[in-house]
């Protein structure tokens, strides 16, 4: 890897994000571009992903923006040669109350209005699709067959590999201490080795944004939200190939992870960091919470009674980063001239990573549309919040993530 170096770009962060923002920077035009991470490329947040790519969502600019993405994840192995372990299996929302079927009709709606294809499966599909489930009690099934799943550290290896061809270069086991401003302007960035200059950061540190930002003498609310899953070891009737399922009524996503089962979900009482005491170069360690993942196991049950009689082969959890209104916080930083954000991405980085960096391009340029500026870190400047309410408010986001009604922006 190389050193840190002048550049006319500096991505700090090297987990989907920055890799992605590299990648379709370097292809859009720019030819000064580095990467510096603090550890191995998707070695944090990134690493610990489900790798779920869902199309289906309640606004038709996020179903979009998850279209760009899957299109990207099609085609990446074919335009470069290096493969994102892509498997668009397909994926199924199960309804098992009255309540959510209405909201299926509405998310329907909004994904046709987006072009994107999906149908409600009759019971017999349903069963045909889903052999390894109870479907008895399904009051409605949503498929979505263009969705899918990856391997996080596939896809990030593939857009690091993409983006060094495009001249790229990256900096590992590099640790941001500061940022060189003059008159307002980012100048350059130190590290714990040296000082270079830069004339753009774009600020992709996952969980570390916040930390980042205030190098910058930028308080945004960046907030660390806990999450985790298990997966299992080999379940009779479980293959890649299935699709991924998404129950909302018990708070759940699963997919196969070869012959195993991945299990996750949204828990009722969100554990959130206070971004104030996250620093730059924190280990963000946590510890498997076997009372939330057995309450997974027990819920998913009632679908999958096999999945109680497997061996948990290895638990994932990690601090991805929330916002208080759970919109992505992406686009230069007002009043500060070369510094611009790609953050707060709610879970979705990994998944909507190919579709963020091309919202982290088009931010970039004279006119975004009204969604990019939406987007835009100006709605947190200045500072009209207090810390304690907006690390509340985000931790409410990815507690009502499944929710009904949807909640205002839960799922962006």
């Amino acid at each position: 890897m190389a050193e840190v170096r002048d550049a006319e770009v500096t991505i700090v962060g090297g987990g989907a994000i920055g890799c992605a923002v590299a990648y379709v920077l370097a292809g859009a035009g720019y030819r000064d571009i580095q990467v510096v991470e603090q550890g191995e490329l998707a070695g944090a947040t990134s690493g610990q992903a489900a790798g779920l790519v869902g199309q289906v969502r309640a606004t038709r600019e996020r179903c979009l923006l998850a279209m760009s993405s899957v299109a990207m994840y099609s085609r990446i192995e074919r335009e470069t040669g290096y493969p994102a372990d892509w498997r668009q299996t397909g994926s199924v929302r199960i309804a098992t109350r009255a309540e959510r079927v209405a909201e299926f009709e509405a998310l329907a709606a909004t994904a046709r209005s987006a072009g994107l294809d999906v149908e409600f499966l009759s019971p017999a599909r349903l069963a045909e699709l889903c052999p390894m489930l109870d479907t008895a009690g399904a009051m409605a099934a949503l498929w979505c067959p263009t969705d899918g799943y990856l391997q996080p550290s596939s896809l990030v290896t593939a857009y690091a590999r993409a983006a060094r061809d495009r001249g790229v270069t990256f900096a590992t086991h590099t640790t941001v201490t500061g940022l060189s401003i003059a008159r307002g302007t980012v100048t350059g960035i130190r590290t714990g080795q040296r000082a270079v200059a830069t004339d753009m950061v774009i600020n992709a540190a996952g969980p570390w944004a916040g930390a980042v930002a205030r190098l910058a003498g930028q308080d945004l609310p960046v907030v660390p939200v806990r999450h985790e899953y298990f997966v299992t070891g080999a379940v009779a009737g479980w293959h890649g190939s299935l699709p991924v399922l998404r129950l909302p009524d018990l708070r759940l996503y699963v997919r196969a992870e070869g012959p195993g089962i991945l299990c996750g979900g949204w828990e009722p009482d969100g554990l959130s960091l206070d971004p104030r005491q996250v620093a730059i170069g924190q280990e963000l360690a946590v510890s498997p919470d076997w009372d939330v993942l057995s309450g997974f196991a027990a819920d998913f049950a009632s679908l999958a009674p096999a999945v109680t009689r497997a061996e948990v082969r290895t638990v994932f959890r990690g601090f991805p980063a929330f916002s208080p209104d759970g919109r992505f916080i992406v686009g230069p930083v007002p009043g500060l001239r070369g510094f611009v954000m790609a953050a707060a991405c709610n879970a979705h980085g990994v998944s909507g990573s190919a579709g963020l960096a091309q919202h982290v391009l088009e931010s970039l340029q004279p006119d975004p549309s009204p969604y990019v500026r939406s987007l835009s870190p100006q709605r947190f400047l200045p500072p009209t919040w207090d810390w304690e309410s907006a690390r509340d408010q985000a931790v409410q986001v990815y507690q009502n993530y499944y929710s009904l009604p949807p909640r205002p922006g839960a799922r962006d």
